[in-house]
């Protein structure tokens, strides 16, 4: 990282941060060009370990592509806020941001609806019932964080 001084090293401080999120951005290894994804997400940390959380249909792009190579990174900001400096004719972005890696991979069937109220937390802090019935046609990915940096300005 080239700006140090900006640089949040405090893990629980980066997991503050990944709360204050509403969506996370998964980028996969295609052919040619990395593939990005913005996805809704949910958030467990248990132990010193980042497990992040990530639902969607049966099928499409990002399943043929996690065939393939499973290795994906994320980026996640928030509190974006311009800072204008008319005297001296500049102006910047106040902002929150995570970066990370790990490997993801499909959630059995079993795990799908503890994983789906995790995902429920990120956006309603109180358990929220939802329909049992998804759950059998809701494909839940699951990412253990392997490598993670945060930044803060």
């Amino acid at each position: 990282m080239r700006r140090s001084d900006r640089e949040i090293t405090d893990r629980n401080e980066i997991v503050q941060v990944m709360e204050q999120c509403d969506v996370c951005r998964l980028a996969f290894n295609d052919e040619e060009v990395p593939y990005i994804l913005p996805l809704n997400f949910g958030l467990q940390y248990e132990n010193g370990i980042i497990t992040l959380y990530f639902h969607g249909a049966a099928e499409g792009t990002k399943y043929q592509l996690l065939r393939r190579d499973n290795r994906v990174s994320f980026e996640m900001d928030c509190s974006h806020q311009l800072v204008m400096d008319e005297e001296k004719g500049s102006c910047t972005m106040k902002y929150k941001s995570v970066i990370g890696r790990g490997r993801l991979e499909i959630v059995p069937e079993e795990e799908r609806y503890s994983a789906l109220c995790i995902l429920m937390k990120q956006y309603h802090k109180e358990d929220f019932a939802f329909d049992r019935a998804v759950v059998s046609r809701t494909t839940v990915m699951k990412l253990v964080v392997e490598k993670i940096t945060g930044k803060e300005r």
